[in-house]
């Protein structure tokens, strides 16, 4: 699986508005299908204006007044989608998600506490960028009561909005996750790391450090290991790009509780810098 969700996005632009904003819309959706819950739960989310003008407050204060990488709906669309493609690896690998485990819930409950771990996670953002996961829990906390209103009875929908929140906090530094769940949504927020994600900041100047390694990754390919349940294969332009690997990514791995099931390789394949090295493991 590529990584590669071609979105049409613009540089920012001074004064563009809520409505423009809206206009480039971009809908939430998975490949799998069968999972009827969680089709009935982003049909509400499509539907959704507080939600994603949460989204897009968060986005600008990332990217344009901090001259970050993505945190808005794309964002949050790759890391749903990366989120649970490494659940169906790991299930069938033999990995039983968490709610499985505890609660004697299935699968398809699995892959909703993912997708909207996912789409969540970042919200806080809307409000500061410091302490934004904090922050996301209580913003995502009256969103999750409408989100799962009459998808689940009341008991189920509590303990499935406990296990978002708890992959919500989990996923900042230093974050403990304890649940499956959380460790999958820590891992796929970092592996939304290739250059697409930095492109709008970079284009308008930005030469953090974020933006610029983020240029170096050209792909992310997530896929059954020969050892382990998952193998990612980067491949970087640049050695920039080890920032995100052993900064970001190699933090986020740690403590996820996933680290006996993933294997990593990174190739640097550019040949317009002097090479100090070739290949890249975790």
């Amino acid at each position: 699986m590529t990584i590669d969700f071609e979105v049409p996005v613009d540089p920012p632009e001074r004064g563009r508005t809520i409505e423009d904003r809206f206009s480039r819309r971009v809908l939430m959706n998975l490949p799998d299908r069968e999972n009827e819950r969680l089709a009935e739960i982003l049909e509400r989310v499509n539907e959704d204006d507080e939600l994603y003008a949460l989204w897009i407050a968060s986005n600008v204060n990332a990217m344009e007044r901090l001259g970050m990488t993505d945190h808005g709906p794309v964002h949050v669309k790759i890391v749903m989608n990366i989120a649970a493609k490494l659940l169906r690896l790991l299930v069938e690998h033999g990995v039983e998600p968490s709610v499985v485990h505890n609660y004697g819930l299935d699968i398809d409950d699995a892959g909703v506490v993912v997708a909207l771990a996912a789409l969540l996670h970042d919200v806080g953002m809307s409000i500061h960028r410091i302490d934004h996961e904090a922050y996301s829990l209580f913003v995502a906390q009256a969103k999750l009561h409408e989100l799962l209103e009459g998808v689940y009875d009341t008991a189920t929908a509590t303990i499935i909005r406990s296990e978002i929140l708890h992959a919500i906090i989990a996923h900042r530094s230093g974050g403990s996750p304890l649940t499956v769940e959380a460790g999958i949504v820590r891992v796929a927020d970092a592996l939304d790391m290739a250059k697409g994600r930095s492109r709008i900041s970079f284009e308008a100047g930005s030469a953090s450090i974020h933006s610029v390694s983020a240029q170096a990754i050209e792909d992310v390919v997530i896929e059954p290991g020969e050892e382990k349940a998952i193998r990612l294969s980067i491949s970087m332009s640049n050695s920039a790009g080890l920032f995100q690997l052993d900064q970001l990514f190699r933090e986020k791995l740690r403590g996820s509780g996933l680290e006996p099931y993933i294997e990593l390789e990174a190739n640097i394949e550019g040949e317009t810098e002097k090479r100090l090295l070739r290949t890249f493991r975790i």
